[in-house]
């Protein structure tokens, strides 16, 4: 091994068990993510100030769509995971589709699962599904970030070889002799940290004021911050690289970036909310 080549910690990837129930670390990421995200959600929808008077949605609305917006995440991440990664495994062994214990989730599978949530609790509700989805994508960083540090705990998804007199280049158990960059770490920081910097200074310069803002630039930022990730992400073994050394997550995120910006574009020719008049 390179003097500077670090091993890779092996964890555990199960976190706890309780007799024959295992706790995995990737649930916890899920579980917490949820949990953490509907917190931050609720202080949000509290404060008046960041929309320019009440917010669109109750505080009960959200508790209610917490559950609407769990089952899309892990239904559109499973599916998503199935069509664009690895439709030919699936096809012959369709009852290995249920088992998530496995791993094997897709992100922008999830986020249309999350759209698709987002747009029949909004229909349901009649309230805005702009707003709805400007909170849901503001707190999504928290569950993207928990979620990249479990695939390194796991050591799954880890990077393409690295100089071997790269600091941080790590040694994988499951990678082969080779020093690799530690993308999931990268990933954590550009999709997780700082998207929700991002995100959270904008929501205080007001931008919850202007319905669709926050979805469209968390759609176009993390499209941006994906395809650099993937520069140093290996791709997925069956898939390799696509067209001009393209990977898949740089393909499914180009269209997030015309989406996003389109988005962004038009909240802001919309006219933003004007601050509730005082009690009189």
């Amino acid at each position: 091994m390179p003097l500077l080549t670090i091993a890779f910690p092996v964890f555990n990837p199960v976190a706890f068990s309780i007799g024959p129930f295992v706790i995995r670390w990737y649930a916890l990421a899920y579980i917490g993510g949820i949990v953490l995200g509907w917190i931050y959600a609720r202080a949000l929808i509290k404060n008046e100030k960041l929309w320019g008077g009440p917010a669109p949605i109750t505080l009960l609305q959200m508790d209610d769509f917490v559950l609407w917006v769990t089952i899309g995440i892990i239904l559109g991440g499973r599916t998503g995971y199935v069509l664009f990664y690895n439709p030919l495994f699936f096809l012959h062994h369709p009852a290995e589709i249920l088992e998530l214990w496995k791993g094997g989730m897709s992100f922008h599978g999830g986020f249309l699962g999350c759209v698709a949530a987002v747009m029949l609790f909004a229909h349901k509700n009649n309230i805005s599904i702009l707003s709805l989805g400007d909170i849901t994508t503001a707190v999504g960083p928290i569950g993207l970030f928990l979620g990249r540090i479990a695939n390194f705990i796991n050591s799954e998804l880890w990077g393409r070889a690295a100089d071997p007199n790269l600091p941080w280049a790590m040694i994988f158990p499951n990678g082969g002799p080779i020093p690799r960059h530690p993308s999931q770490l990268y990933e954590a920081a550009l999709e997780g940290v700082v998207l929700f910097t991002v995100l959270a200074v904008m929501i205080r310069m007001g931008a919850l004021k202007r319905p669709g803002l926050i979805l469209g630039s968390f759609i176009a930022i993390y499209g941006i911050a994906r395809i650099i990730s993937e520069f140093f992400r290996e791709p997925d073994p069956q898939l390799g690289f696509l067209w001009g050394g393209l990977t898949m997550g740089m393909l499914l995120s180009i269209p997030m970036i015309i989406a996003g910006a389109i988005i962004i574009v038009a909240a802001y020719r919309r006219k933003a909310a004007e601050p509730a008049a005082p009690p009189v």
